[in-house]
């Protein structure tokens, strides 16, 4: 199975990102990532969908999504030609003794620290999912207490565009 990252704008009215994840569910797939919200057009949401499925059973979806009478268009986003980003925020232990080598380890990820306790940082974060697991696992020592992380957003790049305009 391969990763796929798919860029779905909809109608934004109640009930259809039910029925988009809906149509994955009945054919089995499982998403690994799914982050909505509006777009550029408040009456428009952007999906991002990250699915790991084979070409053929993509295509299939693709064709039924494509049905869905709130979808309005979709596209696949390819690595090299999108950027793709997610927010991660952990809450990291770090009292006087380990204070400054967290903050350092923030610093070389780009990391900025949104909230300080006496006891705890909360780090925020954005990247690649390797980024992210990276951070993690170089705050894992000092104690991780809790921690959020988005799914996916991905935006193709260069000057065109998705849009419904474009469809």
């Amino acid at each position: 199975m391969t990763v796929h990252t798919l860029s779905v704008l909809t109608e934004n009215k109640p009930g259809v990102l039910a029925r988009v994840a809906g149509l994955f569910s009945r054919r089995g797939f499982n998403i690994e990532s799914l982050a909505v919200g509006p777009t550029e057009h408040p009456d428009i949401s952007r999906m991002t969908i990250v699915v790991a499925v084979e070409e053929l059973p993509l295509e299939q979806v693709t064709k039924q999504l494509n049905k869905l009478v709130n979808v309005i268009k979709i596209v696949e986003l390819e690595m090299p030609q999108s950027v793709q980003r997610e927010l991660l925020m952990v809450k990291v232990r770090a009292d006087a003794t380990v204070r400054t080598q967290v903050l350092e380890t923030a610093a070389l990820f780009r990391a900025k620290v949104v909230d300080v306790s006496p006891e705890a940082l909360i780090i925020e974060a954005t990247g690649t999912a390797d980024k992210l697991e990276a951070l993690l696992r170089m705050l894992e020592p000092y104690g991780i207490r809790e921690m959020a992380q988005s799914g996916m957003v991905a935006i193709g790049r260069g000057a065109r565009s998705i849009t419904a305009a474009s469809r």
